[in-house]
C-alpha cells in the first residue's frame, strides 16, 4: 500500500464539497439536490465510478466547474468519490444539508474554499481517500478583538443579525 497527498487544484476562493457515495445515480440525484435547493446555483459535479467502466461520470450548470470536478476527480480516481464545485456566489452552507441527504451519499470528507490536500491509500485494486488536510493549523486561541471580529463578519455576510 502507498500513501498519496494530492492538493485540490482550484481557483482561490472557489468552494467544493468532497464526498462518498455509492451508486452511479448518483451524479443526477446530487445534481438534481442542489438546482432544487438554491435556484439558479452554478456548479460542477464529477463521480469515480468504481465498478464497470470505471469512469468519472460528470453533470453541472458551470462549463468552468463541471471542467474542475472532472480533472479533480479524476486525479483523485478513488472509487465512489465525489467532488462538487460551486461557481461564484454559491457556498456548501447552502447545499451541504442537502447533498447529506441524497440517499446515495455515504459521507462528506470536507466542505471548504480552502487549499485542501487529499489523502489516499493506493492498492493493487484501487484507491480509497483516508481523509483531507483542510486549511491550515491553529495558531492560537482568539482573545476578545478575534471574537468581536468573528461576530461582526458573520453580520457583515448576513449570517446573523
Amino acid at each position: 500500500m502507498q500513501l498519496i497527498s494530492l492538493k485540490i487544484d482550484k481557483p482561490d476562493a472557489t468552494n467544493f464539497i468532497l464526498g462518498q457515495t455509492h451508486f452511479i445515480k448518483s451524479v443526477e440525484d446530487i445534481h438534481e439536490a442542489l438546482v432544487n435547493a438554491v435556484p439558479g446555483i452554478t456548479f460542477g459535479v464529477a463521480f469515480c465510478e468504481a465498478s464497470g467502466k470505471c469512469l468519472v461520470r460528470w453533470s453541472g450548470t458551470d462549463t468552468a466547474m463541471i471542467e474542475l470536478a472532472r480533472n479533480n476527480a479524476q486525479t483523485i480516481a478513488a472509487g465512489h468519490s465525489f467532488i462538487i464545485f460551486l461557481g461564484d456566489g454559491f457556498y456548501p452552507l447552502n447545499v451541504l444539508n442537502t447533498v447529506k441527504m441524497v440517499p446515495e451519499v455515504c459521507r462528506i470528507f470536507c466542505a471548504t474554499a480552502n487549499p485542501t490536500e487529499v489523502i489516499l491509500a493506493e492498492t493493487a485494486q484501487g484507491r480509497a481517500i483516508l481523509g483531507v488536510v483542510d486549511g491550515f493549523c491553529a495558531k492560537g486561541i482568539e482573545d476578545d478583538a478575534d471574537i468581536l471580529w468573528r461576530k461582526n463578519l458573520l453580520r457583515q455576510i448576513g449570517y446573523k443579525l
